[in-house]
């Protein structure tokens, strides 16, 4: 029997990378954050001056090998770490843009099975196309959502931790974008997937959506595991 596989799909602010790093820890799993792949993807692509829709470029940066890692919580690229670096308003923008790309999905595809499937007790992958493509057979399948405003002052409030200090209109019209960006894109457009759970985190703290995620996975991979033996 393969590690089991935990997808939560979701759009920007909707607290995912946040539940799902708090969900693999209380299951012993690994957590997977591919939007931080991708994000790693736009911040390369910008760094050696090359367009985010540039589909040849991309392409040789990708053949290249990003040289990406993680370590807990911390992001690695080459050994220096872009944790703060690929959360940017622009970078953002960036992986939104490359996200849509054949070539930087066609790429990235193989990684992100390649990280879940090679996780030794189990994994969480956090993205917008978890449930959909990349572990469409995945045990259990959450999509989190929330109200574009609670979305957009969870943004907002938390660049402002981080000392950039962007307006929450600016917040919001971004987030539109990207959402719209997201849900339109030809490739693994952003949807939940038919037998997700929905969670919507409008006015839930996070100990309450973390709460409902681990009774829910817990129940459906216990039932799983009975129906093997």
């Amino acid at each position: 029997m393969t590690a089991p596989i935990v997808a939560i799909d979701g759009p920007a602010g909707a607290g995912k990378s946040t539940v799902a790093r708090q969900l693999a820890r209380k299951l012993g799993f690994s957590m997977i954050d591919t939007g931080a792949i991708y994000r790693s993807v736009a911040l390369v692509a910008r760094r050696a001056d090359v367009a985010w829709d540039d589909d040849e470029g991309l392409r040789k940066l990708l053949d290249t090998g990003l040289g990406l890692s993680f370590q807990e919580d911390r992001v690695l690229l080459k050994g220096h770490d872009v944790t703060e670096a690929i959360r940017t308003p622009e970078i953002s923008r960036g992986a939104s843009v490359v996200s849509a790309r054949p070539v930087v999905r066609e790429k990235l595809l193989g990684l992100q099975r390649e990280l879940g499937l090679h996780a030794p007790r189990g994994a969480v992958l956090e993205g917008r196309d978890i449930g959909t493509v990349v572990f469409p057979d995945a045990q259990v399948k959450f999509f989190l959502t929330a109200s574009d405003e609670a979305r957009a002052r969870r943004r907002h409030d938390e660049l402002a931790e981080k000392g950039l200090p962007v307006p929450l209109e600016e917040v919001l019209t971004d987030q539109r974008r990207r959402d719209k960006d997201d849900t339109e894109r030809a490739i693994a457009p952003l949807k939940p997937a038919p037998d997700a759970i929905l969670v919507d985190t409008t006015g839930l703290d996070l100990e309450a959506v973390v709460d409902r995620c681990y009774r829910e996975a817990q129940t459906r991979l216990r039932h799983l595991i009975s129906g093997q033996s």
